[in-house]
């Protein structure tokens, strides 16, 4: 097929040259020059170069997060290493598919969005900003601290230890009103890279505690459910995305083949594991694991929800970007046998949400809404017994992607806060 005058059989040529131009991928944090472009293809062939082109560059996918889920008609934003860019972009001019650079230099970009003072310590406790993104040690401060100025209502516990031996602390939140009660799981920060997730989850646990008082609806919350909150879910991740690389994405398990490290921690659960959506590639950013539960913070969590599932009715997950409200199934296109109920759940929740600031969110199941994926904790709760199982892709749509500003935490916690509350209040009813 004619390339709107360029011949086609040039470009697989291109593309074979273009591989040679491949930078090292140990970047240890330093973007000075990449850029962050945005292409949409129009037609399957465009579709196809781009899978080709992108699969064999190994360039890092923010959106979508596999060549794979590269379709007709959908958003993709990928990082391109400086060194790659000066090869690519004029291979796409060549194959006449335009592109938007969205971010011509990843480096300054965060540098502005941090700055230094991200990096320096906080202040005392007491007076702790959750207007700012927050280190691992800094948030598990944060944690005890809390477990003892607000035993009232929180407990801390760990339900396990990391690949490189760190506490996975999670949040009791409750009343301690009467032995049993029905629960809701929230975890956060499954992808390193995603430091708005952590930031909401904190959010939510000082809304919580603050309005507990003086919010009816706050109070029938605690005062009826517990809340499990696992700020970060992703320990070691997220550690090496402040330390070494602000765009790591998986665990640091280390494999005995290859020199890459982690695994994919919303792809190494037991349900349809490592099928569409999902690599067997240790390399790979979506890498399923040698097998199932692999990762022991997946294997921790795991073991927790299973022991729990009579008591836990809804499972809550937080990511970014996109701007969605998922629900099952993320590996198959059917339809969820309470599909009823759950539907209602999201399209209040995206109201609610959307009367914060007007901000739109898509909603419906993962597989026809995002992208088919195998091996997901969504789908591992929801068939594992929990009725209500959400996954929430936060701001924004790709203007900042994965480098969403300090200032948007409140507007993005706040709204989201609304959603979550929805959500919780239906659970309080009886679905018809």
């Amino acid at each position: 097929m004619p390339l709107r005058g360029r011949p086609a059989a040039l470009l697989p040529l291109c593309l074979l040259c273009l591989q040679a131009a491949l930078p090292l991928r140990g970047h240890r944090g330093r973007y000075a020059g990449d850029k962050v472009i945005r292409v949409v293809p129009e037609s399957k062939r465009e579709t196809q170069i781009l899978r080709a082109a992108f699969n064999r560059l190994k360039v890092d996918l923010w959106q979508p997060s596999s060549p794979f889920h590269i379709v007709e008609g959908t958003v993709t934003d990928v990082r391109v290493p400086q060194n790659t860019s000066r090869s690519l972009l004029p291979y796409l001019q060549q194959a006449d598919i335009p592109y938007t650079i969205l971010i011509s230099d990843l480096q300054k970009a965060i540098e502005n969005q941090t700055g230094s003072r991200t990096y320096r310590n906080r202040r005392s406790l007491s007076e702790y900003n959750y207007e700012v993104y927050h280190s691992l040690e800094e948030i598990q401060g944060w944690m005890y601290h809390l477990n003892k100025t607000h035993s009232d209502l929180v407990h801390v516990f760990s339900v396990g230890k990391s690949y490189e031996g760190r506490p996975l602390l999670v949040l009791k939140l409750g009343k301690r009103s009467r032995p049993y009660k029905k629960a809701v799981w929230m975890d956060c920060g499954i992808h390193a890279r995603e430091w708005i997730g952590p930031a909401f989850c904190q959010w939510f646990v000082k809304e919580a505690l603050q309005m507990y008082q003086i919010d009816p609806a706050m109070r029938k919350m605690l005062t009826q459910l517990y809340f499990y909150v696992m700020p970060v879910f992703n320990v070691d991740g997220y550690h090496f995305s402040w330390t070494n690389d602000r765009f790591w994405r998986k665990t640091r398990s280390k494999n005995a083949r290859f020199r890459c490290h982690g695994v994919d921690a919303n792809r190494n659960w037991k349900v349809k594991w490592c099928d569409e959506g999902a690599s067997f590639h240790p390399c790979d950013d979506t890498y399923c694991g040698p097998f199932p539960e692999s990762e022991p913070e997946v294997k921790a969590v795991a073991h927790f929800l299973r022991k729990h599932r009579k008591q836990i009715k809804a499972y809550l997950s937080f990511h970014a970007y996109a701007q969605m409200l998922l629900y099952p199934y993320s590996y198959k296109y059917a339809t969820i046998p309470n599909f009823s109920c759950v539907e209602s759940a999201a399209y209040n929740a995206v109201n609610a949400l959307q009367s914060a600031y007007g901000v739109r969110y898509r909603y419906g199941p993962a597989s026809s809404t995002l992208y088919v994926s195998s091996g997901s904790s969504m789908d591992w709760a929801y068939k594992n017994g929990i009725p209500y199982a959400f996954a929430f892709e936060l701001r924004d749509t790709g203007h900042f992607g994965f480098l969403l500003p300090e200032t948007l935490i409140k507007p993005t916690c706040t709204e989201t806060m609304l959603a979550v509350k929805n959500i919780t209040l239906h659970l309080l009813k009886k679905c018809h």
